[in-house]
Parts: C-alpha cells; structure tokens; sequence
C-alpha cells in the first residue's frame, strides 16, 4: 500500500484537486531540483527550482520559522533584500518578514489560498521590538498588530505612520511589483494625506491586511507557464468604490457574520505533478 504522501501525489497524477487542509505539498521540506520555473497562476500552481530565504538578512528578519514558508523565485527574494536594504538605509528597523511560499508551491494546509507560485510575500506592518534581532521563540510567539479601528474605519494613530507608509511607498515603487493587498481602510487614509497618489494604484483593498500587506510580483521572463492576473486599472482607486470597502468594514466590524466557506480548490496545472515528485535538490 502507497504511504499517505504517495497517495496524495498519485492523485494529482489522476488530475484531481486535493482539499488543501491536507495539502502534500506542505509535506516537502526541499525545493526541486533545477531551474526556477513557475506553473499556473498564483491561486492555483506551483514552481520548481524554487530559492530559499535566509532567516536573516540586510534590514529584515524572517518570522514564524516553523512554518518553512521561505521559499520563493530568485526575483521575490531579490525584492525582499531590497526593501530591507533601503529601509535599513532610511532608519526605519529590520522589516519583519511573513510568509512567502512552500519549497514547491501549491495549495498550504492553512493560512492562504494564493503563495502558490513563488511571487507572494507578506510585510508585518509591525516593527521588531527595539529594533533588535528576535530569536527563534520571539518569531513565532512575537503577534502582529492590526493599523485599524475597523468599526469606525479609521488608522489607528498610535501605530500607523511615516514608517508604514514609507515601506509601502518603497514597495510599491518597484517595477517587479504587480499590486499590493492591503485593508481598504488603510488605502483610503493614504488617499486622504498624499499629495502624489500616483504610486497608490497598485495598493488593492482587500479583506483583512490590516497587520500586514502582501506583495506580489509580476510572472518572471523565465517562466512562460505563469498566469498572469488581469492589470490593474490605470488610476489610483481613490474613488467611490474604495469608500464603499470601508463602509462594509465598519459595518462588519460592528455586526460579524459568520465566515463563509471557502469555496472548492481548484485544479493544479498537470506539470506540478511531476514538481510535486521530483528529486530534492541539494
């Protein structure tokens, strides 16, 4: 009889979609062997060749290491050691690093339904205590902090400030940058206070991303299997629609509902079959 592992990959060789609270791919611990190249979109994929972040680098520390969600495309780590580096260079404390993505990619047992392909990386808004080196229980026991009074759709002061913003404006700055997730109430507060909201277009207003927002690349020239999301809108989104997103966070943020299920996951492309069971790379 197949041990559970195999079980699971056969299944992918079949074509089927596995739920992804039992996901395989959160089993391997290594990325494959060979070149960086990505399959599939971003909800929905997986990448060989895949590079591993160091803990710590240049401006930045990596958190919650137990989850060895480090691995991403050379251009996502390339992007990581920038931002900490010119945050480094302005004062602004090591940046603290959340996820990027499994040794392969695909679908995580908990936490995302995207970080599938290599070019997703969470950015705590929060600052390391004292600015000093965490070590490995701080990582994982040290909370996010949320930028919000959700109820009254407003930034809380005490926490958001040049610092936050500035390391969005660093990110969002980079060409390798597709778009930015992160809490419409937090978006609509920068299209209150910047003079220049040009570089705010590529900030989308998502649920939650109140403690931290999520970067995400464009396909890389490597990988011609990548699926590409639809381009932003050419405008800065400061508008009517923005507003409503605040509106419908306040009002949930007085009235919770019940979460809605999470709708059914969707299939791999047939290439991360033989991703998911290649040889470790070394």
């Amino acid at each position: 009889m197949l041990p559970l592992r195999r079980a699971l990959s056969a299944l992918a060789l079949a074509g089927l979609a596995w739920n992804a609270t039992a996901s395989p791919w959160s089993e391997v611990n290594g990325p494959s062997q060979g070149a960086p190249r990505i399959y599939g979109g971003f909800a929905a994929g997986c990448i060989a060749g895949a590079q591993a972040l160091p803990i710590d680098g240049d401006g930045y520390q990596l958190m919650r290491l137990s989850r060895h969600r480090n691995f991403g495309h050379p251009t996502l780590l390339r992007f990581i050691e920038y931002l900490g580096h010119a945050a480094d260079a302005r004062g602004l404390g090591p940046v603290l690093i959340g996820d990027l993505g499994q040794a392969r990619g695909g679908p995580m047992s908990f936490g995302h339904r995207s970080h599938q392909i290599g070019l997703d990386v969470d950015v705590w808004f929060r600052e390391a205590p004292s600015g000093r080196r965490l070590d490995p229980r701080a990582r994982e026991s040290l909370p996010m902090l949320t930028m919000i009074d959700a109820a009254n759709g407003r930034v809380l002061p005490a926490r958001w400030g040049s610092r936050q913003r500035e390391l969005l404006r660093l990110a969002a700055t980079r060409p390798e940058v597709e778009r930015i997730f992160v809490n419409p109430v937090i978006k609509q507060n920068l299209c209150r206070s910047e003079r220049d909201t040009a570089w705010l277009a590529k900030l989308r207003p998502w649920w939650s991303h109140d403690e931290h927002f999520h970067v995400r690349l464009r396909c890389p020239g490597d990988s011609p299997d990548c699926e590409p999301q639809k381009p932003i809108p050419a405008d800065d989104g400061c508008d009517e629609n923005l507003a409503r997103w605040v509106i419908d966070i306040e009002r949930g943020a007085r009235r919770p509902k019940p979460p809605a299920p999470p709708p059914p996951a969707p299939e791999l492309p047939v290439e991360c079959s033989s991703v998911l069971l290649a040889p470790t790379a070394r």
